[in-house]
């Protein structure tokens, strides 16, 4: 008759795994603290570095239509405008789902006895969702809403504090039509009748002064435009918008350009960072394989008792490497604990800092959850490959060999 043998099942695997933590608990400590420790550092790291590209692309994307949308543009030295037929048949371009356009001229305002000299750009309130420029203070206005969005130069022109206290109050404004002495309006002067409420502020102190005027507060439509937004339909359609347009003699800003680029240079920033915190894993799991090492030269006369006593090679090495793998998984878990409250505690005290310095909230460290999936899974990894050659080594050990040792 055949002998059977019955291999250990995962529960008693699980239950002679655990001896470990109550036999050695300060070497098992210590070494799942390394193993946090290391862990901690790569999403500390990491973390940081997924921070910086939201807060970076954040500012770039402030709405979802400006990555589709395209600036369009003459160069500077060319000294053209676009006019209304180039523009109607730019719209009836293919991919082209939306156009805003932008008219800049030489401005003045008056306000309570204060006047200033500013860039008046005449827009319509889709130009605030397609270019992703919102005001700081205040708000955009509303279509058919006659209103006025100041830059923060602009205010201080005015006598104005860029803050709250500065929205609502009415401006006086008086445009010229400027341009090439033959192009239809040039020197034209647009006098409003009525006074136009200052809505909204925005934040620029590195252009000269500036006024966003809806088109809505202009009686006379201007005769040429400095620059035209369009939105793709989709995104996929921006490349080609934009190629076709580059041959047209048109220069071309989009906003997807500047994410692409920021996600490189925040990907190569990520990278290096990951690379510090992937050098402290390294050590921390050097330090598991040794440890895994010694718990099995410790261990050699165990293994033959147990061999003798009808235990298989293959409940051996498991027994090694369910160790292994529940030492590799606690320092994981910890890791990513340690490593999601320092940088939480970094988050806390910077959103301290920005408040009383007037300024909004921070969140300089973001975790995603597909990282901390991952971070559990590459420990139990490094925990079964520390495990590995005593599981292996266990396996080619004769209970006589392993008697000897005593």
């Amino acid at each position: 008759m055949e002998e059977t043998r019955n291999h250990l099942s995962v529960t008693d695997l699980f239950r002679l795994s655990f001896r470990v933590f109550k036999t050695k608990p300060v070497r098992t400590f210590l070494t799942i603290m390394g193993m946090s420790v290391g862990i901690g550092t790569v999403m500390f790291l990491i973390s940081m570095g997924y921070g910086l590209q939201f807060i970076l692309i954040g500012k770039l994307v402030t709405t979802e239509d400006s990555l589709m949308a395209l600036g369009v543009s003459y160069p500077a030295e060319s000294e053209l405008n676009i006019n209304p037929a180039t523009i109607e048949s730019i719209t009836k371009m293919p991919n082209v789902g939306e156009v805003s356009t932008m008219a800049e001229f030489p401005a003045e305002i008056k306000i309570e006895g204060a006047t200033g000299l500013v860039v008046a750009k005449i827009i319509s309130p889709s130009y605030f969702r397609l270019s992703g420029l919102m005001p700081d203070t205040g708000k955009a206005f509303k279509e058919d809403e006659k209103g006025i969005v100041l830059s923060s130069q602009a205010a201080k022109l005015l006598n104005l504090v860029p803050d709250q206290s500065s929205i609502g109050k009415e401006l006086g404004l008086k445009l010229t039509y400027q341009g090439l002495n033959d192009q239809e309006g040039a020197g034209q002067e647009v006098i409003l009748r009525e006074p136009i409420k200052l809505v909204g502020i925005i934040n620029d102190d590195t252009q000269a002064p500036f006024a966003f005027v809806s088109a809505s507060a202009v009686d006379q439509k201007p005769p040429f435009y400095k620059e035209v937004l369009l939105k793709a339909t989709n995104i996929d359609a921006v490349e080609s918008l934009r190629d076709e347009l580059i041959e047209q003699g048109f220069i071309i800003s989009a906003r997807v350009d500047l994410v692409n680029q920021a996600k490189k240079v925040m990907n190569i920033i990520t990278t290096i960072l990951g690379v510090f915190g992937i050098a402290a894993l390294i050590v921390s799991a050097i330090g598991m394989f040794n440890t895994m090492i010694v718990g099995f030269l410790e261990r050699i006369y165990e293994v033959g008792i147990m061999k003798s006593l009808g235990a298989t090679d293959r409940d051996v090495k498991n027994l090694f490497l369910m160790e292994s793998l529940l030492m590799g998984l606690s320092g994981g878990l910890g890791g990513v604990a340690l490593g999601i409250a320092a940088g939480e505690t970094v988050n806390f005290i910077l959103s301290i800092l920005a408040q009383r310095l007037g300024g909004a909230p921070i969140r300089l460290f973001i975790t995603p959850i597909w990282f901390v999936i991952t971070t559990l899974i590459l420990s139990s990894m490094i925990g079964l490959i520390a495990g590995f050659w005593p599981a292996h080594r266990s396996t080619t050990l004769s209970p006589k060999e392993a008697f000897k040792t005593r």
